[in-house]
């Protein structure tokens, strides 16, 4: 059952830095020679140092930012035809929602893909099975889903990430190629930690804030509102809302959301299937 990452793909290209990167650095480089050619201008300097960080960290806090690195945020060209959407479900695996996810799923003939964090896949791992053997995708969450994820550096990410790939591999037998950052948030360190994990970091094309929203209709208009090919939809199988009732958030959305899919003559895939012919070339 267990596959590890280092033998399972191919070696792989330097990571290149986004020009955002290479910006960076090269603010720091001028920054630095400036005051050392001439003290007097320090303040300048500094300045411009302090404006380049909060680039850097405002664009960390923007989940859809392609400026840190690859980002995919919608489906490709060639799943765009297809008329395919991606069904994205966070944070699981939730011993008591995700079974009820999976069975409405099921109902539709619908396929999504479950960012699993690793604890809760380790904690479940018949449940984390279960979704495979329906069709179902696993990707990495991240293996804590820690509150400071988007602080740490290169090590720190290194091992949160690898500790998910290490666990979700051995648990489903397939081994992750996709990563979603906890909240989304991340910086200037996490992209080359993908790219030496061979992982391609997903964000999305819209959400439905179902973590917060307590109301099903406010969340499912939100997830609908200009629904397209190509999109890729965000919701929370764990640590999500629940309505006046009790009742999960998503329970209360997804038959209305699949039923749009169908009415728009879209088909729901996982991110494997769905960018099948990327992953290939």
């Amino acid at each position: 059952m267990h596959v590890h990452p280092s033998s399972a793909r191919p070696a792989l290209a330097p990571w290149r830095p986004p020009f955002l990167i290479k910006a960076s650095v090269a603010c720091h480089l001028g920054a630095g020679l400036a005051v050392a050619a001439a003290p007097q201008v320090w303040p300048w300097a500094l300045g411009a140092v302090v404006l380049n960080h909060a680039l850097l960290t405002g664009t960390g806090l923007w989940p859809r930012s392609t400026w840190l690195g690859s980002n995919l945020r919608r489906l490709p060209v060639a799943a765009t035809a297809r008329h395919e959407v991606a069904l994205t479900i966070d944070d699981g695996p939730d011993r008591e929602v995700t079974p009820a996810v999976l069975d409405l799923l099921d109902a539709h003939g619908a396929r999504a893909t479950f960012f699993c964090i690793a604890q809760h896949a380790q904690a479940h791992p018949q449940l984390c099975r279960e979704i495979v053997r329906r069709g179902h995708s696993v990707q990495n969450h991240s293996h804590r889903h820690r509150h400071n994820f988007s602080l740490l550096g290169l090590q720190g990410f290194g091992r949160e990430i690898e500790a998910a790939q290490d666990a979700l591999s051995q648990i489903t037998g397939e081994l992750p190629r996709f990563f979603r950052a906890p909240a989304g948030l991340r910086n200037p360190f996490l992209a080359p930690v993908l790219h030496r994990l061979d992982l391609q970091l997903v964000s999305w094309t819209r959400r439905g804030f179902d973590t917060v929203r307590a109301e099903p209709e406010r969340v499912l208009s939100r997830l609908t509102h200009r629904l397209a090919a190509g999109d890729i939809l965000l919701l929370h199988d764990h640590n999500g809302a629940r309505t006046a009732t009790g009742r999960p958030v998503v329970l209360e959305v997804l038959p209305a959301l699949l039923r749009a899919f169908a009415q728009s003559g879209l088909r729901s895939v996982t991110l494997p299937d769905a960018t099948r012919t990327e992953l290939a070339t």
